[in-house]
């Protein structure tokens, strides 16, 4: 299978080295392998937020026979490594752009959606009592140039004009009376929606709840050649093969490239890292002045996200590395620890108990995608949330469920999120695309005068 990074951000063998790993029994990860031929109605490729949730929707509201297949245990991907912002996401334009190019109904309706997806994985916490350690009201961004300040004023307008959502702007001498007391900003704008959580836990316990539904995962299971034939896709693994009568591909970062047709040449993945402390006392979190747990990111193009958790240990992530081999991994993390230092030096003695990386999924209209898996009459899939899918990934899985099962049509989706994935222009240089994006992204977010862009800025808050 043919794959654009290093054969070190694939390797299964390894444990990632993530916090969220050591919150979690390694037991309730595991899943047998697939260690025979076998047949169902449905065939998911990925166990992460995405497949599980399809495979339970599928089970549970379908009475489908469905079985999962993953590379690694459920979770080693995006799904069990990300930051665990549980908010509007998936798709990386801002609103007034998304209003131009679909027209303000499609806009609403993609906002309707993507609170529903927050809202979707707060029943399934609810109702399976997984304990997730949610914290948060909504999320807050922080203006890292007066000019991005400025413009939250207009942002704010447009989300309660058309929305009716009421953001609340903080001038800078309020951050620090809200325990938000960094280096560098200008102020701050908090949207009231969505939720932190430990994607670990809510990976875990919704695999459970698919399992119970009736679903069967399998984990280090990777599929190995992917044939269509008499009506039926097979599916071989190293020891077993799977053949189903409809297919879901829900593999986003982490999709070889030549798994379909219909996906080869359509996807960037990005590399994006993750450093978490030692628990920080109650007087170093006063000295720094950031005692809120929010969860909060800035304003540059190669933004940072960071909050503080449950525990005490603060979460800080960024992008920025091209490729995942031990040097780059290196690099990441030198650079990352800068920035989490330079922005809060009363904490500049603190431990980093932990350093992780993992890919996003970026796609050449910078939105996710949810629909047919090219001309296949029985294949779908759900992928492209542009480092932010713990809501939207959740809830696509469901609906693309609904999709396969016949239940609904595409026309129940949103538009920016119907597709399809358009093909990279000439795709063996997406690394080199991407090397020239970081490069003018870098540029534009240290020049005081650079304005803001038609994009989205919360690119980046999910691996």
């Amino acid at each position: 299978m043919t794959r654009l990074y290093s054969p070190h951000a694939y390797d299964r063998s390894r444990l990632v080295g993530s916090y969220w790993e050591t919150t979690v029994d390694p037991d309730s990860r595991r899943h047998a392998a697939l260690a025979e031929d076998t047949h169902a109605d449905f065939a998911v490729i990925g166990a992460g937020f995405t497949g599980l949730n399809a495979a339970k929707r599928l089970a549970e509201a379908h009475q489908a026979d469905v079985r999962v297949l993953d590379a690694g245990d459920p979770g080693w991907g995006a799904s069990g490594r990300n930051g665990g912002f549980c908010c509007r996401g998936g798709i990386k334009l801002g609103d007034p752009e998304i209003a131009r190019r679909f027209g303000i109904d499609e806009a609403k309706r993609l906002f309707h959606f993507q609170r529903t997806a927050i809202d979707h994985v707060a029943a399934i916490l609810d109702d399976n009592g997984i304990d997730a350690q949610r914290h948060s009201h909504g999320e807050t961004a922080l203006a890292h140039r007066a000019r991005e300040f400025d413009a939250f004023a207009e942002e704010a307008a447009f989300l309660e004009r058309n929305f009716g959502v009421r953001a609340h702007i903080h001038p800078k001498e309020e951050l620090g009376e809200l325990g938000l007391a960094a280096q560098g900003f200008h102020g701050g704008m908090t949207v009231p929606i969505g939720f932190a959580l430990n994607p670990m836990r809510y990976l875990t316990g919704l695999a459970t709840a698919a399992a119970r539904a009736g679903a069967r995962i399998h984990g280090r299971s990777p599929v190995t050649r992917v044939e269509r034939a008499d009506g039926r896709w097979r599916l071989s693994t190293p020891q077993g093969s799977l053949t189903a009568k409809r297919l879901i591909v829900a593999t986003n970062g982490y999709t070889q490239d030549d798994l379909s047709p219909a996906l080869a040449g359509r996807l960037l993945p990005a590399v994006s890292a993750i450093i978490v402390t030692r628990p920080i006392s109650a007087e170093d979190l006063a000295r720094q002045g950031w005692t809120s747990d929010q969860m909060v990111y800035d304003t540059r193009h190669l933004l940072h996200y960071f909050r503080l958790m449950p525990d005490g240990r603060f979460l800080f992530g960024m992008r920025g590395a091209l490729d995942t081999a031990p040097r780059d991994e290196a690099w990441m993390r030198r650079s990352i620890e800068r920035d989490f230092r330079a922005m809060f030096p009363a904490w500049r003695d603190v431990a980093i108990d932990h350093f992780w990386s993992g890919l996003i999924c970026l796609a050449r209209d910078r939105s996710a995608c949810i629909g047919p898996l090219g001309e296949a009459p029985d294949a779908w899939t759900a992928l492209g949330y542009h480092g932010n899918g713990v809501s939207l990934g959740s809830y696509s899985g469901a609906i693309v469920a609904d999709l396969a099962a016949g239940a609904i049509t595409p026309d129940a989706i949103p538009a920016p999120l119907r597709g399809p994935l358009r093909r990279f222009p000439f795709p063996a240089l997406r690394k080199a695309y991407l090397r020239g994006a970081y490069l003018w992204y870098g540029l534009s977010d240290a020049l005081p005068w650079s304005g803001s862009s038609n994009e989205h800025p919360d690119d980046g808050r999910q691996l």
